[in-house]
């Protein structure tokens, strides 16, 4: 029997951690693909390592400096919210969206503020766009400063020589997967290469003190491209988010060492670039001078961030064997159970009529309070009967008909009664107390809720018809 080859190299899944025998182009237990890597030689007997240098010697907790790691702001408010109050010196972040949803206009504002700032220059390197072309979206959207530099690079030799020469405060990557190290054998934006250059730069980070922004992909799912190595390496995870469409845009914190992990910051892009919305709630609504049939206002949650959504209804007449279902901006699974609850619960006739709902503003209404709103919006439409202009709608249906509890019932109602809102329904028993501003009327199911939203019309008909006998 031949001796075995203490040698001979062993490979591993990034993802899973899943060691075989020789490489292979898709991992056979979480099967993703391009995650397998070469991990070096098989195991070999471990030497005694004994005490070295350190580099600085262990203190006291209470004795640690921490004012170098105080946040700094960063000058774009929606950022700090999200950031929970600026970037830290030394902390490196990932910045992910889909290609064109505007990051590197973002990045452009935040370092053209950092750079205004005086403390330190920003410097940002890119590694898609020529430094030209950078410079003309500066122009376009006023961000030129001395004080904020620019390279277009795509090796990370060169990258560090910038780093050495600037010296900046704050360095932004655009991205991360365009540049390589030519140490490595392998292609540019490969597993091997991305984690490399990670590595490099966020060493280059602590050993300066420099915050650092990552630029980087997301796969056809929506995650961080590369392996998911990166997202333990780095302190912050941000999600980029917005429709084409549509004007508004999310960042999304998916990871804080130094904040909370759930808020949102709201942008609005435009033709000079990007700007913060300390107030989104305007792009979901649309005020009618009169009640208009087929619409109600919902209070969602966007992390902790309440948002009012409007939701628009249209019922007609089908002479289609199956009745048309069109949704926009809405979870259609969602939208068809509620669609099954409000006519066997609710008693409004819709399966001979097409139904269509959408949201105002390219909104996303996916959390199950918007459920009562959704009811609501499509009984107005159906009986032809306007909802008060000053109502709100928050509850989770169930498919017996009842009208669940959702959280954070009192922030959201705190929203609505800042906006005008003088009137809501909520489930029962969602309140401790009751909010100052907003009549709250708590209801246990969905004819109930219908009772309620449609009392106003119900009596002026009344009126009318006892007006019109007399």
């Amino acid at each position: 029997m031949p001796p075995r080859n203490r040698d001979r190299p062993a490979y591993r899944c990034t993802e899973c951690g899943l060691t075989v025998p020789k490489w292979v182009g898709r991992c056979p237990e979480c099967q993703a693909w391009g995650t397998i890597d070469e991990v070096g030689a098989g195991p070999v007997a471990l030497q005694q390592v004994g005490p070295g240098p350190v580099t600085t010697p262990a203190r006291p907790i209470g004795e640690i400096d921490v004012r170098a790691a105080k946040a700094r702001p960063t000058g774009v408010d929606e950022l700090d919210r999200v950031l929970g109050g600026g970037l830290v010196p030394g902390a490196v972040l990932l910045l992910a969206g889909e290609p064109g949803v505007g990051k590197s206009t973002l990045l452009l504002e935040v370092a053209h503020r950092y750079a205004a700032g005086g403390s330190a220059p920003a410097l940002v390197v890119t590694g898609e766009e020529s430094a030209a072309q950078v410079r003309l979206r500066a122009d376009r959207t006023d961000r030129v400063h001395p004080e904020l530099y620019l390279a277009a690079e795509t090796d990370l030799s060169a990258l560090l020589s910038h780093v050495e020469t600037v010296s900046p405060g704050l360095l932004v990557v655009d991205s991360v997967q365009t540049i390589s190290s030519p140490a490595l054998d392998s292609a540019p934006g490969s597993v091997t290469q991305v984690r490399a250059v990670t590595a490099a730069l966020i060493a280059s980070a602590k050993a300066r003190n420099m915050a650092t922004i990552l630029v980087g992909h997301v796969t056809k799912d929506g995650n961080v491209a590369g392996p998911r190595v990166l997202e333990h390496l780095v302190d912050v995870v941000l999600h980029f988010e917005g429709e084409r469409h549509s004007t508004l845009r999310l960042v999304r914190a998916v990871k804080n060492r130094y904040g909370p992990s759930d808020e949102v910051g709201c942008f609005e892009m435009f033709d000079g670039g990007i700007r913060g919305l300390a107030d989104p709630s305007g792009l979901f609504l649309t005020r009618h001078t009169e009640a208009v049939p087929g619409t109600c206002v919902a209070v969602l949650l966007e992390g902790v961030r309440p948002l009012l959504a409007e939701v628009q209804a249209l019922v007609a007449p089908s002479n289609l064997n199956n009745p048309r279902r069109a949704v926009s901006g809405l979870d259609s699974a969602r939208v068809a159970m509620v669609l099954a609850v409000t006519e066997r619960r609710g008693r409004v006739r819709l399966s001979e009529r097409d139904v269509y709902t959408a949201t105002v503003g390219g909104a996303r209404v996916t959390e199950p309070a918007g459920d009562l709103a959704v009811a609501l919006a499509v009984a107005s439409a159906a009986r032809d009967y306007a909802l008060p202009p000053d109502l709100v709608a928050i509850g989770e249906l169930g498919l017996s008909g009842d009208v669940r509890r959702v959280g954070a019932v009192e922030r959201r109602l705190a929203e609505a009664a800042r906006l005008g809102f003088r009137r809501a329904l909520v489930p029962t028993g969602s309140l401790e107390k009751k909010p100052k501003g907003i009549a709250v009327t708590e209801v246990d199911d969905l004819r109930a809720a219908l009772g309620h939203a449609f009392a106003d019309k119900v009596r002026s008909l009344s009126a009318a018809g006892s007006a019109a006998s007399e």
